[in-house]
């Protein structure tokens, strides 16, 4: 099979021009969608066309990533764009477009006036998903990994803690591969190596995981998935469950501050420790919370206590973090040393009494020689509080060479200012 024959065409289906590749007439939307939701290898290889491989890929993307369907008058199914070519501008007119749409197991049914029938798995889905997806934004993201690779792919770390030096990070049953992607980066910042995915949605591996990762390939990249709770934590010693919910369970409730202190007696006598967090959507079952050795609540405003994943785990790595070795304050790269807290002072140094004395010396004399001290009888206090503001600072040796540079320029009035017309 020749090139051309990977080209988009367009052909008739019902009352729409769809966009298709290949001989089986493959519409150019779910060619965009195998290749964004998997690896761009593993969507091709499910799409099965012949001839459409990684160099003929290409044209087939652009086609849909620089909207040309619009001079063709063509649309995909599922597509935004199909939502406008039928003139649907709300979820009122989608409705009433079709003659029913079935709502889950279909206890709830909204009837329309239209011809067709359509199955959603709830009704928050439908009015997520009523409008269509922007195809075109997706293909531009597949070309860009096409040309230039994994944003950051590059990039490889390595693991903060020995085997078993750190605890485990479980995610019950996660939707969203972006969310774990973000609860990869947030263990990388935080020394947390060990990624454990109970039965996630979208299956793993998952490509839109490691580009939301941002460079925390080395955590993605030795994530493991279980199929159920029982196979994640079969191995651990210890296990806290997070919630905001009260349960009634007769299990030690700790803070995350509580929680690292208990986990790193428990390492440190060769056990091995996890904590689990619980969907996005609605948490922890109490059934999965009854697992767990202990609860980990977050202090947090009683009136608004959820958190998204990543935040929880950002929050738990913190505290992890703040009690190991090998922490630092921001980055430390060849260019960069660490640094502590408190006043940097570089290759500077605190000024000497003498350089202070010398500086007071100065200024005193020429406020001296202009008159400020007046009346005479209040230099003494005047003094008295320069020195003080001065002495507070905690003033450079630089600055203080600096200050005085101040002081000689000022006393020799010598500058740029405009003279005073006569």
């Amino acid at each position: 099979m020749g090139i051309e024959e990977t080209q988009v065409r367009i052909v008739a289906e019902g009352p729409y021009k769809v966009p298709v590749v290949g001989a089986g007439a493959t519409p150019v939307a779910r060619v965009v969608y195998a290749c964004h939701e998997r690896t761009i290898d593993d969507g091709l290889a499910e799409l099965a066309i012949p001839g459409l491989e990684r160099d003929t890929l290409e044209g087939v993307l652009t086609y849909c990533a620089e909207e040309r369907c619009v001079v063709d008058e063509a649309s995909c199914e599922g597509c935004r764009r199909r939502t406008q070519v039928d003139g649907l501008d709300s979820l009122d007119q989608f409705v009433a477009a079709h003659q029913e749409i079935i709502v889950g197991d279909g206890c709830a049914r909204l009837v329309g006036q239209g011809t067709r029938t359509l199955e959603v798995e709830s009704l928050e889905a439908l009015t997520r998903t009523w409008s269509g997806e922007k195809y075109w934004y997706w293909a531009r993201r597949v070309l860009r990994k096409l040309r230039h690779g994994i944003r950051r792919a590059h990039i490889r770390g390595s693991a903060f803690n020995a085997e078993g030096d750190g605890p485990a990070i479980l995610l019950m049953e996660p939707q969203l591969a972006d969310n774990i992607g973000m609860v990869a980066r947030a263990m990388a910042n935080f020394g947390l190596d060990s990624l454990r995915l109970v039965a996630p949605r979208d299956g793993w591996p998952n490509e839109k995981a490691r580009i939301a990762a941002s460079g925390a390939n080395f955590v993605i990249d030795d994530a493991a998935a279980f199929p159920g709770l029982p196979e994640a934590i079969g191995d651990l010693n210890w296990v806290a469950a997070t919630t905001a919910r009260q349960r009634d369970l007769r299990k030690p409730v700790m803070t995350p501050l509580e929680v690292v202190a208990e986990m790193k007696a428990r390492i440190a006598k060769g056990q091995r420790c996890g904590v689990l967090f619980g969907r996005e959507r609605n948490g922890l079952e109490t059934a999965e919370v009854a697992n767990a050795d202990a609860i980990v609540m977050i202090p947090v405003n009683s009136r608004f206590a959820s958190l998204n994943l990543a935040q929880a785990v950002l929050i738990l790595g913190y505290e992890w973090m703040r009690a190991s070795e090998g922490q630092s304050l921001g980055r430390v790269t060849n260019y960069e040393t660490p640094i502590e807290a408190g006043l940097n002072l570089g290759s500077d140094r605190p000024a000497t009494k003498q350089e202070l004395l010398g500086f007071f010396e100065h200024l005193e004399g020429e406020l001296d020689r202009l008159g400020f001290f007046n009346p005479p009888e209040k230099r003494a206090s005047v003094v008295r509080h320069l020195r003080t503001m001065y002495t507070r600072m905690g003033v450079t040796e630089q600055e203080t060479r600096t200050l005085r540079g101040i002081v000689a320029t000022l006393s020799r009035g010598r500058g740029n200012s405009p003279k005073k017309a006569d």
